[in-house]
């Protein structure tokens, strides 16, 4: 524990009146007592005329949320139902599109139009199998009806049958491919048979990427287009295997791109369940405030902090160091000496721990009153320089 020897003298003058005998008086010297008062190696004194010029200021010990903070970096991304990539189902040739990279498309917005003869003979067949349907059905029910009165054999419902139910499958599977190619059935007849079909927006967002022009012919493996909705992202973070039990669910991330100083908000969704071979594992985060700026593929810089815990803490400022260790300083009493008001702070050495917000964590002595205890909490390092000035300190 540093020691601090304060000596004060205080010099009390007495005048000693010996005895007088009859007729012969003899008068002694005037003896100058001196009296010492040594302060405890932990206590410091101030007047109050140099604890107004330090601008000391004292408080109490604070039950505080204090968060630690881990540096990671990161890219935003997108979850995979909030992209999509658009190609067309059975190919054809593009026979209009006005978009461009960039543009805002809502879902089942038309992103070109596609022109092939096969949209024809498909449309065709849907519906002569639908017509023939119609008249399978009848027989079908007309040959069970007499099968029940013995007009008809078995064998002949068994041959109806049959072609009912290939008919009804032949109508259910041209129906799916109309539904492939966005033409829905029940709005098909005769008289609206098109060889062009509308290629839409399977979700709304932003165009990425767009490879179409017109006249082009695309394949069903050509990738059309590829659209970002960026009101949902979310941040990829890579952290170190020694970070893995300081992270979970719900912990607030603030996160800066481009060297910006804007500060855009975050949690925790979702935690990695593996280490890489780099001993690196991934956290996601879901990107909780409006940031227009921020774009898909963009690299961050980010701050997850710990989770919120309540415990001792002061302002940074009220903590002092020296010789690798921390004090802070604690309200002792007032007192009057030789007519003037003093006051006392002891020196007490404590632990730090996170600092955030302006504010420590301190780990104080066993036994220590934290409700009745004031602490210098501004001037705390005026103390100090009081206390090496008034006498030696040492560790």
């Amino acid at each position: 524990m540093t020691k601090l020897n304060f000596k004060l003298s205080i010099i009390i003058a007495g005048l000693i009146i010996s005895l007088n005998s009859c007729n012969v008086g003899d008068s002694k010297p005037v003896a100058a007592v001196i009296v010492t008062e040594v302060l405890p190696e932990d206590i410091v004194e101030l007047r109050d005329d140099q604890i107004k010029l330090a601008g000391i200021q004292t408080g109490l010990i604070e039950m505080r949320s204090v968060s630690n903070t881990i540096k990671v970096n990161g890219i935003v991304s997108v979850a995979p139902q909030n992209q999509a990539t658009v190609s067309v189902p059975l190919g054809g040739f593009i026979k209009n599109t006005t978009l461009l990279p960039g543009d805002a498309v809502i879902k089942g917005q038309t992103l070109a139009v596609i022109e092939n003869q096969d949209f024809v003979d498909i449309q065709q067949n849907y519906l002569e199998a639908k017509n023939k349907l119609v008249f399978a059905q009848a027989e079908y029910k007309r040959h069970t009806d007499l099968y029940k009165d013995d007009v008809y054999s078995e064998q002949n419902v068994q041959q109806v049958t049959v072609e009912y139910k290939n008919l009804k499958a032949l109508v259910k599977s041209l129906e799916q491919k109309l539904f492939l190619i966005g033409i829905n059935p029940d709005q098909l007849g005769d008289e609206n048979i098109s060889n062009k079909i509308n290629l839409v927006s399977p979700i709304k967002g932003y165009l990425k990427a767009v490879n179409v022009n017109i006249g082009k012919y695309v394949s069903p493996t050509d990738i059309l287009f590829e659209i970002v909705n960026s009101d949902k992202l979310f941040l990829e973070l890579t952290l170190f295997e020694k970070d893995a039990d300081k992270v979970a669910l719900g912990q607030k991330i603030k996160f800066f791109i481009n060297n910006e100083t804007e500060v855009h908000e975050a949690s925790i969704s979702q935690t990695g369940k593996s280490v890489s071979a780099d001993k690196t594992f991934r956290v996601y985060g879901t990107v909780t405030s409006a940031c227009k700026n921020v774009l898909p593929g963009m690299y961050v810089n980010a701050l997850i902090e710990e989770s919120d815990k309540k415990v001792t803490a002061l302002p940074s400022e009220a903590i002092v160091s020296f010789n690798d260790k921390e004090y802070i300083f604690v309200f002792e009493k007032n007192k009057v000496e030789a007519g003037k008001a003093m006051t006392e702070y002891r020196i007490l050495e404590v632990k730090k721990g996170v600092t955030s917000s302006g504010y420590t964590e301190i780990t104080l002595p066993d036994g220590f009153d934290l409700n009745a205890a004031k602490i210098v909490i501004k001037g705390a390092y005026n103390l100090l320089s009081a206390k090496k000035n008034a006498g030696e300190m040492a560790c």
